[in-house]
This record gives structure tokens, C-alpha cells and sequence, in this order.
């Protein structure tokens, strides 16, 4: 819960001249901002109206007044909010995949009546719920969300905390402290390049709950993010100390250093036959913005959040495209043929029933200015140009498209990949094309005659391992009796 709310006063005066300046009679859209822990506030950076939804229509709507309810006993506006929740949350959730570290989508504004606010409170908490659900806060233990109201009538502010609870009631609204200040020009910048490099083995067990592609990616994310959990942090090469704060300007450079003590591989080595291995690398560029009063520690918090996060976010793109792509129409537990088959999409592909090995790239990540040196971000496909992240800054953040290229980042040269490859490829290089080869004999029915026959590649490097083995333990029995 956030005992306090301080809002950037710029960003915020901004917002208010141009919905007074609008004449709308309401609007609703996202907080975007960052809760912190250790200081127990939540500080504002911007508002971000919800644009217009597919049907060129208002994420709200103020509904007809019931005229037959107001009487002279009590003629308040009986008018209440319609919200298009759904699309509203959909904003939440492309708008927090553009979001670097620490910074959220924190909740939802309003700009209403007094009256219509107070009739419509239920519908209100309703969307913030489905807000967080679409945009969740996984540092921390926030189970609340904010709700600011911007009313005209009577021109005033006021901040809320929202309870995520399931039991939506009137009390779900609790007020909290608001004022507004500086707070983009106190924070501090940290910078993190990450370079990662897991490798895990592909199990024959068909019951296991990460068969596909997508859902064994999942899985290799979560298993970085304990890894992640785990690791130390050097801030611009000293030991981050838990509650040392930093007040200098610049962007700080952080580097995280994992264990060397590794035993995942191990572990799941141990649950079944392994039938292939599975490689996921690259480097993830990471940034967080820390107010000056908060720790280091926070820092690094964010900072491995964001990593993740940024997994995640790509793995999600990946299999949305796919959806519009297929309309859903594969069998994600039908069987597999030797190739790939272009009828179904790789992240939906049965890993262990693959004979040839895959691959899948990630989108790459870059980076456009947004308010007083903070950045957010995009994930742009191999085949996209900037040009992507200026129409969707436009169109989810509504700001103003980078006018100099120059100011965009791409700072992620090496493309983030995940390919598979079957154990004996790993072993003995060639045994794909062996092993296909003899299934395509056996499929002609062809018998090889005596003189035809070969010795197969496989048993050569077997021989030849022997006599290596044996000439070795001669050289060094001859060499032992000499020096005897």
C-alpha cells in the first residue's frame, strides 16, 4: 500500500490544460510511475490516455442521466462512467512491454464529475483490477493499484488506493496523500548488458508439462530468473551495499555475476532420458531509473526484473504473432515429420519428437527518449526498421515520434536465439544426416548387397576412441618404466 503519491508536476499541469482544453466529458487512461518499497510511496511520472478502441469509439463513455431519479430533495447528476475494460487492460499490456526497469503502469485515471465518479466506483475498481492483471507488478508485494480522479466539477485531485482483492466492494477505494513536485529530475540512471548463455538438456518424457517450444522457453526464463535471484551486482565496479544511495549524476553501469555452481542441467538431466539439448543466449540491454533516496539494492532489484521481463515480453510477441498468423488452428500435440513442417509454427513445435534441430530468434530491443532522459523501449522482428517503435510510441504513449534517428538506441548487437539440437548431433556431429539416411533405406526396401555394405561413421569413431585409449595407456606405461 502507498502511505504517499507524489506526481510529476509538469507532466500532470500538462494533462490538465489539455483535457480542460478539450471540453470532453470524460477520459481514462494509465499511471505510469513506480511504487517503492523502502520509502513506502508511489511517485507518478505521466498520464497516458487510452486511445480510441477498433471501433473508433471512447475507451468511456458518461451514460445518460436518470432524470427520473433526480428530484428537488436531491438533484445531484445521477450520470455514471461506461469503461470498455477489456480494451483498456489490453492498453495496460502493450503499454508495460515498452516500460524499462522499475517503472509500471501503477494504475488508472479518471477525469469526471464529482457525481458521475461516485456513481460509478464498482466499474472503476473493476478496471483497475483488470489493469493489474494485464500489467502486473512482480517486484514487491503491491496488491494494490492507484486510481486518481481529475474532477472538473469541482476542479480538484484526488489519489486513491484500489484493493485487488476479488470482493469489489465501495470500501475497495481507500484515500492516500497526493501532492505534486519534482520527481523526473531526481532519479538515477543504471545501465546493465547482460550477457546470458543457458544451456539445458530436451527430456523423452512425453507426460511432461513443457512440450512445446513456447512452453519449455517458459520454462528456461523461470529458471534464469532464480539463477538471476541469486546473483551479486558490482555498480560501476564496487559491490553494491544494501543501503548505500547514490547522488551523482551520469548513467551508472551495473554488472551482475552469477554463480559458477550451477546444478539445473544437472537436476533435470536426472528426471529421464535426454534425447537432445537445447541452447538460449545473447545479450539483453537493461535500464532503471532510482529516485535519489531510494538503495542501490532497488536498482538491482529492477534490474533483474526488467531482464526477465524482457524475455518474457519478446517470447509473448512471438507467440501472438503466431496466433493471427495460424487463427489457432494447430495441433500442438499432433506428431512432427523429420522437417519442419511449415504448417506449424516453431514455437508451437513438439520439442522431443523433433528429429532435426530448430531455431527461433528473438526480437531485438531498442531504446527512444521519452521524459527528462528517461527511456522506453520496443521489440522490433529482424525484418522491422525504427520506424515501428515511432508509430508506437505515437500510438500507445502518445508522444511525439523521435524526430533524430540518432537519439534511438540499439545497443543489442548480438541477436538473442534459441536453438535445439538432438544429443547425438552434439556428440558425433554427423549422426543427423547418418540416421536419415538409413531411414531413407530402409523406406526404399533396398538390401545392400556384401559388397555394397560400408563401415557406418558412427563405429569408426568408436574404433578409432579405442585405439587412441590404448595407445595412450602405452605411452604412458613406456614413459612411467623409463623415468623409473
Amino acid at each position: 500500500m502507498a502511505k504517499g503519491v507524489i506526481g510529476e508536476e509538469t507532466r500532470l499541469k500538462l494533462a490538465e490544460g489539455l483535457l480542460s482544453q478539450s471540453a470532453v466529458p470524460s477520459e481514462v487512461g494509465l499511471l505510469i510511475g513506480k511504487f517503492s518499497s523502502s520509502l513506502g510511496r508511489a511517485f507518478l511520472f505521466d498520464l497516458i490516455p487510452t486511445p480510441h478502441n477498433d471501433s473508433a469509439e471512447p475507451a468511456c463513455a458518461l451514460t445518460d442521466p436518470d432524470k427520473k431519479k433526480a428530484t428537488k430533495s436531491n438533484p445531484a447528476d445521477s450520470s455514471s462512467l461506461f469503461i470498455d475494460k477489456d480494451w483498456v487492460a489490453e492498453h495496460a499490456r502493450q503499454v508495460s512491454r515498452m516500460l524499462v526497469g522499475g517503472i509500471k503502469v501503477v494504475g488508472l485515471y479518471v477525469w469526471v464529475s464529482d457525481a458521475a465518479f461516485k456513481n460509478s466506483t464498482i466499474m472503476l475498481c473493476q478496471t483497475v483490477k483488470g489493469v493489474a492483471e494485464a500489467a502486473p507488478v512482480l517486484e514487491g508485494d503491491w496488491d494494490e493499484r492507484l486510481l486518481l480522479h481529475i474532477s472538473y466539477s469541482p476542479r480538484r485531485w484526488n489519489c486513491r488506493n484500489c484493493s485487488l482483492s476479488s470482493n469489489i466492494t465501495s470500501s475497495s477505494l481507500r484515500p492516500c496523500d497526493f501532492k505534486m513536485g519534482k520527481v523526473l529530475t531526481s532519479l538515477q540512471t543504471f545501465k546493465c548488458m547482460h550477457n546470458f548463455n543457458l544451456r539445458l538438456p530436451i527430456l523423452r518424457d512425453s507426460a511432461s508439462k513443457f512440450q512445446t517450444l513456447s512452453d519449455v522457453l517458459r520454462h528456461t526464463i523461470s529458471i534464469h530468473a532464480k539463477e538471476l535471484a541469486g546473483a551479486k551486482a558490482l555498480i560501476d565496479g564496487k559491490l553494491v551495499v544494501e543501503s548505500e544511495s547514490y547522488s551523482s549524476d551520469g548513467v551508472h553501469e551495473v554488472e551482475l555475476l552469477l554463480s559458477f555452481l550451477n546444478d539445473s542441467s544437472i537436476e533435470a538431466c536426472s528426471q529421464g532420458d535426454v534425447v537432445g539439448i537445447l541452447s538460449f543466449s545473447g545479450l539483453i540491454c537493461s535500464f532503471a531509473y532510482l529516485n535519489s533516496k531510494e538503495p542501490n539494492s532497488q536498482a538491482i532489484t529492477d534490474i533483474k526484473g526488467d531482464i526477465i521481463t524482457s524475455l518474457q515480453s519478446r517470447l509473448d510477441i512471438i507467440c501472438d504473432e503466431v496466433d493471427v498468423d495460424s487463427g489457432n488452428n494447430h495441433d500442438v500435440g499432433s506428431q512432427v515429420s523429420n522437417e519442419i513442417s511449415a504448417e506449424k509454427p516453431v514455437p508451437q513445435l513438439v520439442l522431443h519428437l523433433l528429429r532435426k534441430g530448430c531455431s527461433l530468434p528473438f526480437p531485438r530491443r531498442v531504446f527512444a527518449p521519452w521524459l527528462a532522459g528517461v527511456y522506453v523501449c520496443d521489440y522490433l522482428q529482424p525484418s522491422e526498421t525504427v520506424e515501428v517503435l515511432k508509430d508506437h510510441s505515437m500510438e500507445l504513449l502518445s508522444m511525439k515520434a523521435p524526430a533524430d534517428v540518432s537519439t534511438i538506441l540499439e545497443p543489442e548487437k548480438e541477436e538473442i536465439s534459441f536453438k535445439t539440437k538432438s544429443f547425438w548431433d552434439v556428440v558425433v556431429p554427423s549422426y543427423s544426416e547418418i540416421h536419415l539416411m538409413e531411414d531413407k533405406s530402409k523406406r526404399d526396401g533396398g538390401s545392400e548387397s556384401p559388397s555394397s555394405k560400408t563401415v557406418k561413421p558412427g563405429r569408426i569413431n568408436v574404433v578409432a576412441a579405442g585405439l587412441i585409449l590404448l595407445l595412450s595407456v602405452l605411452v604412458g606405461s613406456v614413459l612411467f618404466a623409463l623415468k623409473g
